[in-house]
């Protein structure tokens, strides 16, 4: 088996994450070189990881000896550097969200398609076993239809939107706050489960980080999904207690419950004769996790074997370029609904998107707040 020759543009938490899980499946990857604006980043990166570095991005991408790019940097530059990357020919995994419009979205997923390359966006959470069990449950109907559900994700970076010159939070430069940095990661994993959202209704708030540049660091929202399922998503940058993320789903059958800081992620209860001699009663499957931090170098690690089993077996992304842009379309659903104080569907995202375009929609977040 060969190995897939990788090069990482952006050398923070993410790449570093990254890094560690490429570096465990090192018979199928060689990370080769990084790049990161700030120069002691990237060799700090590389050092670790037994990496070259490059003064651009550009002369990363000009290489012969990389058959891949892994894109960790701001927001607003995904779109630039992912098709960059494609017009060099190489293989790109981008950190989520996929970008902050639907339209750079399509710039990227067009640029790829022209290219021939594989393309797919780093959403740890659909690799999640944890995650993955619940799927595979739902799937298989033992909690029968599900009528509800109620899904959190709670961190805090109150340090980096602390600082004013700091891209995260700012509508300009990460496409808003905590709903389009946390959010993607909860409606990418609902949307998988319950299929697409119908309407969504949103409220905003800027409690603790109040500068006039930073939007939103608390957010909730309600979807209503094409198949009659209604969700409540709560996210937050202001959680002061370790990161985690918690799945409720109530169905006609039974109840699916998650939460990233139990050492056993699921538990289930369902009236389903399928479940055998679980049936009526609490049951916990086996699933490989670890509370946090644990759970990043999991899921990091089935997330980047994906994408290099893409590169080496010649065949797409089960994680489409289309599945992440859905998850971008849902977040500007909500920051619409918060601008307008309205229920907003998706043919009022299609009419502003063919109009004034989706940077209209974050244009002014930083104003909103209850």
């Amino acid at each position: 088996m060969r190995q897939v020759r990788i090069g990482i543009v952006g050398c923070g938490a993410a790449a570093a994450h990254h890094a560690v899980a490429c570096r465990s499946i090192s018979d199928k990857v060689k990370l080769v070189v990084a790049y990161d604006a700030n120069e002691k980043r990237a060799k700090r990166l590389a050092k670790t990881h037994g990496m070259e570095t490059c003064d651009t991005y550009q002369s990363l991408l000009a290489r012969d000896d990389l058959d891949a790019v892994l894109i960790c940097l701001p927001h607003y530059l995904h779109s630039e550097v992912t098709i960059s990357a494609c017009e060099a020919g190489k293989h790109v995994l981008c950190e989520k969200p996929m970008a902050p419009t639907l339209e750079e979205c399509d710039a990227m997923i067009k640029s790829a398609k022209k290219a021939g390359v594989k393309f797919m966006i780093a959403e740890n959470h659909r690799f999640l076993p944890a995650h993955v069990v619940v799927h595979d449950y739902v799937s298989k109907g033992a909690i029968g239809s599900v009528l509800l559900a109620r899904a959190y994700e709670g961190v805090s970076e109150i340090p980096d939107l602390s600082k004013a010159d700091h891209w995260k939070g700012s509508p300009k430069l990460a496409g808003g706050g905590v709903l389009m940095d946390a959010g993607v990661h909860r409606f990418s994993v609902l949307r998988w489960l319950l299929g697409e959202v119908e309407s969504a209704y949103c409220w905003l708030a800027k409690q603790v980080i109040k500068l006039e540049n930073k939007a939103e660091d608390n957010a909730m929202v309600f979807l209503k999904f094409e198949n009659g399922a209604i969700a409540e998503v709560v996210v937050s940058f202001t959680v002061i207690s370790p990161p985690t993320n918690r799945l409720e789903l109530y169905g006609t059958e039974g109840t699916i419950l998650e939460d990233h800081t139990w050492e056993n992620p699921v538990q289930i209860f369902s009236t389903s004769k399928d479940m055998g001699d679980k049936r009526n009663q609490w049951y916990s499957p086996k699933v490989e996790h670890q509370p946090f931090p644990g759970y990043y170098p999991i899921s990091f690690r089935y997330e980047d074997e994906h994408f290099v089993d893409c590169i080496i077996n010649d065949r797409e992304p089960e994680y489409t370029p289309e599945m992440a842009k859905g998850s971008v379309a849902t977040v500007l659903m909500c920051y619409l609904s918060a601008k307008t104080g309205k229920i907003v569907k998706r043919k009022d995202l299609e009419e502003i998107a063919s109009t004034k375009g989706t940077h209209s929609i974050i244009e002014g977040l930083e104003k909103i707040s209850i």
